[in-house]
């Protein structure tokens, strides 16, 4: 069984893409970064979805990317709501080079256990217009990896995987519910509420929304409020 190193946010798209390359054979292990965001229920998402899965391993690591500012997702700048979804328009939930550095902590665990494969939810058809979840960006990432690496200068070739990337967030649910995935363990929201409980407004709550509507499905997280 081949291996691969996912990054496992909570989300529903590192969710679903975990269990597609699950399903075509790969052995799961999932990575968690604790970045200095401030929807941190994430952690614990990620936590039951590892378990859900069966992960091999489950890693949690640090990177303070809070402390170098420049995101509503880090800092005390207010999380955008109520507005349109433009993936034309970089928003200021976009965190700097947040991908860069999560897949490269992947990158560095995975040549520590003898792995060319990495995977991430990355998705550039309902997305939030992040820079860093395009296919130029990850081809690009392929390519770094094949220079940044002592795996890589002898001769083996990493392969960053994203599954979901040309999908509409409706197709994602759907095939995550054809998978059996139980989204109920999931969390998406930017911002949620005391009660740790969706926002339903802001960008991520938005898109969630429009992925389940679309698939004719309802969302578990919000069929008991």
């Amino acid at each position: 069984m081949n291996g691969i190193v996912v990054l496992l946010s909570g989300g529903l798209d590192s969710y679903t893409a975990a269990a597609v390359l699950q399903r075509q054979g790969f052995e799961l292990s999932a990575l968690t970064v604790h970045y200095g965001q401030r929807h941190a229920r994430e952690i614990e998402s990620a936590r039951r979805i590892a378990q859900a899965l069966g992960a091999a391993r489950h890693l949690e690591v640090a990177a303070g990317l809070g402390a170098i500012g420049g995101s509503a997702l880090t800092g005390v700048e207010a999380v955008p709501k109520d507005r349109p979804v433009d993936p034309a328009e970089i928003p200021a939930t976009y965190v700097p080079a947040r991908n860069t550095v999560l897949l490269s902590l992947a990158l560095g665990w995975a040549e520590t256990l003898g792995i060319t494969d990495l995977a991430i939810g990355a998705n550039a058809v309902d997305y939030s217009g992040y820079p860093d979840c395009r296919p130029e960006y990850l081809e690009a990432f392929e390519r770094m990896a094949s220079v940044a690496t002592r795996a890589g200068v002898q001769g083996a070739r990493y392969r960053v995987h994203a599954p979901l990337l040309t999908m509409s967030k409706a197709q994602i649910v759907a095939a995550g519910l054809a998978l059996g995935l139980d989204y109920g363990l999931t969390h998406s929201c930017y911002d949620p509420l005391p009660s740790g409980l969706p926002c339903r407004r802001c960008d991520s709550c938005v898109l969630r929304a429009k992925g389940f509507a679309e698939a004719g499905v309802s969302d578990p997280l919000l069929s008991t409020v």
